[in-house]
């Protein structure tokens, strides 16, 4: 007697979502043509604009009203958590720019934080080590 994979998943629309069943399949026929490396480097940037914002570096007028230090904190961690886990798998001509633009994020939040974290208990400092 055979089982299933538990490993494994076959995605099947409700039959209330018949109409959108074509759709869906077009978006997972879609993102299946996606490599790994660009999906992963889309979510990165995802996570660097959100922190940006939420750190009050975004080119709007009310910048400082979107500006959230603990939303960018754990923002800022999350990147850092996917940049440090990534980098083997996507190589140093991507993983390069991101831990930039992730360090560069770390020290805006030190820049605008009124108490400093201790060295190397910054957002995302426990996968980055401590920046200065």
């Amino acid at each position: 007697m055979s089982t299933p994979d538990s490993n494994s998943y076959v995605f099947e629309p409700a039959a209330d979502e018949a109409g959108a069943a074509g759709d869906v399949s077009q978006e997972i026929r879609d993102i299946s043509e996606v490599p790994a490396i660009e999906v992963i480097t889309t979510a990165a940037v995802h996570l660097m604009s959100a922190a940006a914002v939420k750190l009050g570096l975004a080119a709007e007028d009310n910048a400082e009203e979107l500006k959230d230090l603990d939303e960018a904190r754990k923002l800022i961690t999350a990147l850092a958590g996917l940049v440090t886990a990534a980098a083997p798998e996507i190589g140093s001509q991507h993983a390069g720019p991101l831990r930039d633009g992730l360090r560069s994020l770390q020290l805006a939040f030190r820049e605008e934080s009124l108490i400093p974290d201790a060295p190397g208990k910054g957002p995302g400092e426990k996968y980055t080590g401590a920046v200065n």
